[in-house]
């Protein structure tokens, strides 16, 4: 079998276990999310801290709600990466530096997972299971909670109520991220992926040399990484480690999980809202998104110009020959277009344009599914500038499931769709103006300018891969990232709960002729076109400076 057709019939596979999940998912975090009923377990808990599960929160409690859980999380893992030599497992492992630290806290608390470190020598095991793991679930569950509030916004009338936090996270844990967590973690050990409490063992390589490589806790922590579209590998390598991935089946296993549930949330979306048809279609945008990155990913990396490629047959510098370019491709665009971040191949050694359509990739907002929660409302701000404009061009008020889209509610999904972007360009602009910061870049000219580009769009995005080629454990870096981690996580959560606290306040408009269909072919095409031209026209000049002038020299 060659490897395009290899290729073709893993993309194949993929579809067809994602559309097979799509429904059963989608419906099972929709009950999850609506139930009245609260399991055993969860009534302790919310016993233990305080909590009155029966009480629903208006958005700005939700909202301090977030912040405060956060800032918690921050706080405890930095106290436990800065004490981890003193904690058992630490396998003789010290603790990091301030600003080190600092990033790292803040990284896997936004699901972000952005490593300024390499996880086999910087990280003890405890360390991993109780700080990064944790964290892996919980960030998770923070996303796709704020998108359920976004969605009660749409679903509740004439109240200022969305949802309770506490009550959201707990379930979404307990009942789905944990559960799925464990049944996976048994394949992929079965897999070959290791899990084991070792330290350091020696290893021989390929070339018949040895290397000290720890063991640890892998599988357990390598499932919720991609389902809660986390990233950070316990290993340096990431998914390129054969301890994290080893063989063809888990490399497919691994993007199916870090898709399955972004994939699954537009169902979610249209069993609340009482129409799955708007389910479908927003679950379309996303598809054609996602098989377009594939294919262009794919197609640029076959490209081999140069005596060298030719010589090689394909452009695989940077990629496992395990995986070969299909393989690689179709994980590189899967993982930028979520929030994941985790890598199977380095994306740094890609072809210019290849490389340069992971950071678009980025900059669409992880929409195409985007990360656990966060792809799907950033998926539906679009969707109602989409409709706005649409009022406009006809000369109606525009209205999205049955509520009006005045000043109010445009100026929160467009305070989100700036954020971001600000945060990209000012971080990758005020980098490449300070001297010493520049020196930092181990390459120059646009390909230099693209690593800066790719890793702070990579932070603001919460993604957390990264193109490499500049030093990024300094002070300058690891805090200036750690800001546009926060900004980019939080700012726009702000906004989105304040769009859904004012939509629940709405009166239920009813459908009219007038009313825009957004259900239909015709709004899948305008969201589409939507979300070309605002990534577009805000990111163009840069990645014009870098992955284009590049691809085009």
């Amino acid at each position: 079998m060659g490897p395009t057709l290899a290729g073709w019939l893993q993309a194949v596979a993929l579809v067809g276990a994602l559309a097979l999940c799509y429904r059963p998912l989608g419906d099972h975090i929709a009950h999850l999310l609506t139930s009245a009923k609260h399991l055993r377990a969860e009534r302790g808990l919310y016993k233990l801290v305080g909590v009155d599960a029966d009480a629903d929160q208006r958005w700005p409690v939700y909202l301090r709600s977030v912040l405060a859980f956060s800032a918690l999380s921050v706080l405890f893992l930095y106290g436990l990466i800065r004490l981890q030599t003193h904690l058992l497992l630490s396998l003789g492992v010290p603790g990091m530096e301030a600003h080190q630290a600092w990033n790292t806290a803040i990284s896997f608390t936004t699901n972000t997972n952005w490593q300024s470190y390499g996880g086999e020598s910087a990280m003890g095991h405890l360390v991993q299971m109780a700080g990064l793991a944790v964290q892996n679930f919980v960030s998770a569950a923070v996303g796709i909670a704020v998108v359920a509030a976004l969605i009660r916004g749409f679903t509740r009338n004439r109240t200022d109520r969305v949802g309770n936090f506490w009550v959201d996270l707990t379930r979404i844990v307990l009942r789905l991220l944990l559960p799925v967590s464990i049944v996976f973690a048994l394949v992929l050990a079965a897999s070959g992926v290791v899990q084991n409490f070792h330290g350091f063992e020696q290893v021989t390589t390929l070339s018949g040399g040895s290397q000290q490589v720890p063991g640890g806790p892998v599988a357990s922590q390598e499932v919720i990484k991609l389902l809660g579209t986390n990233g950070g590998g316990f290993y340096n390598a990431n998914s390129a480690h054969p301890f994290e991935n080893p063989t063809g089946f888990t490399n497919l296993l691994e993007v199916f999980l870090l898709l399955v549930i972004a994939f699954a949330l537009p169902r979610t979306f249209g069993k609340m809202v009482g129409d799955h048809r708007q389910g479908y279609a927003i679950v379309a945008v996303m598809g054609l998104f996602w098989v377009a990155s594939a294919a262009l990913v794919t197609f640029f990396e076959h490209q081999h110009s140069g005596s060298a490629l030719q010589a090689a047959g394909a452009a695989m510098e940077g990629k496992e020959q395990r995986f070969g370019i299909a393989a690689s491709s179709l994980f590189a665009a899967s993982t930028t277009l979520t929030s994941t971040g985790a890598v199977n191949s380095f994306h740094d050694s890609f072809t210019p344009l290849g490389g340069g359509l992971t950071v678009f990739d980025m900059m669409l907002g992880e929409i195409a599914p985007g990360g656990t929660g966060s792809g799907l409302y950033g998926m539906l701000i679009l969707a109602i500038v989409a409709v706005f404009v649409a009022g406009l061009m006809v000369g109606r008020t525009p209205e999205y499931l049955g509520k009006k889209l005045g000043g109010r509610e445009m100026k929160f999904a467009s305070l989100y769709i700036l954020t971001t972007p600000a945060v990209v360009l000012i971080g990758a602009g005020t980098a490449i103006a300070l001297p010493g910061e520049r020196a930092g870049m181990l390459n120059d000219g646009a390909h230099g300018f693209s690593e800066v580009l790719y890793a702070f769009t990579s932070a603001a995005n919460n993604n957390g891969s990264a193109f490499a080629g500049i030093t990024v454990n300094t002070t300058w870096y690891d805090t200036a990232l750690g800001l546009a981690m926060v900004c980019g996580r939080f700012l726009p959560m702000v906004f989105v709960l304040a769009l859904a606290g004012s939509l629940a306040r709405q009166r239920p408009v009813p459908a009219s002729a007038g009313t825009l269909p957004t259900h239909r072919p015709l709004f899948v095409g305008l969201l589409s076109g939507v979300v070309l031209i605002v990534v577009g026209l805000t990111y163009f000049p840069a990645l014009a400076l870098g992955p284009i002038a590049e691809g085009l020299h």
